[in-house]
């Protein structure tokens, strides 16, 4: 079902914020107004310049320019350009879809959120970046791919569930491979401790 992927990760994403994060945590309310906010405008459309928009993909939109726009201007630039190479990615693999469909061995929200997920990884080094560049470049090149339909007059409908549901299972492809990125130096950690520690008993 379609928006199934969505759902299950950006309720995931909010049960987590809102009820094990810490209190103290600074983004933590921040984050989770934004995570509900996506998940209510998914019923929002509206028409602008003979394109419909899903509001929820839209709003994420101006919430990764507003975080990168935070940036200092070296990274700045580097942002746009890494979101710009994710657009490119999301337009080309829709245009194959459509001209070569023989090539998707399997669901194309996997094929998809893998592709993007391995590009992130490339591109950025820290879990806000790759998030950011994910939703942006995404969004963008689904406004992309709508210009381009709009040519031969496909009708298609910007930021729906097939670009949240990408987006989602991207999102918790890096945030999975984070946790297991902190997991190495905590364990090395660890047992550096236990060996201390043995060392000092003998």
């Amino acid at each position: 079902m379609e928006g199934a992927i969505f759902y299950w990760v950006f309720w995931g994403f909010w049960i987590y914020l809102t009820f094990i994060v810490e209190k103290q945590n600074p983004y933590r309310l921040k984050l989770a107004a934004i995570v509900l906010i996506v998940v209510i405008l998914t019923n929002v459309r509206f028409a602008v310049g003979g394109f419909d928009i899903q509001a929820s993909g839209l709003f994420m939109l101006g919430i990764c320019y507003f975080f990168i726009n935070q940036e200092k201007r070296g990274a700045l630039i580097y942002f746009f350009i890494c979101s710009f190479i994710i657009s490119i990615a999301y337009v080309t693999f829709h245009l194959f879809e459509i001209f070569d469909p023989v090539w998707i061995i399997f669901k194309k929200e996997w094929m998809m959120g893998i592709t993007m997920w391995y590009l992130a990884l490339l591109l950025q080094k820290s879990l806000k970046g790759r998030l950011l560049i994910i939703f942006a470049g995404a969004m963008q090149g689904d406004i992309l791919y709508a210009f381009i339909l709009n040519k031969f007059d496909f009708p298609y409908v910007i930021g729906t569930f097939a670009y949240l549901d990408v987006c989602s299972l991207t999102a918790l492809l890096l945030t999975g491979w984070t946790a297991l990125e902190n997991l190495g130096p905590i364990l090395q950690n660890h047992f550096h401790f236990l060996e201390k520690g043995k060392q000092k008993s003998s």
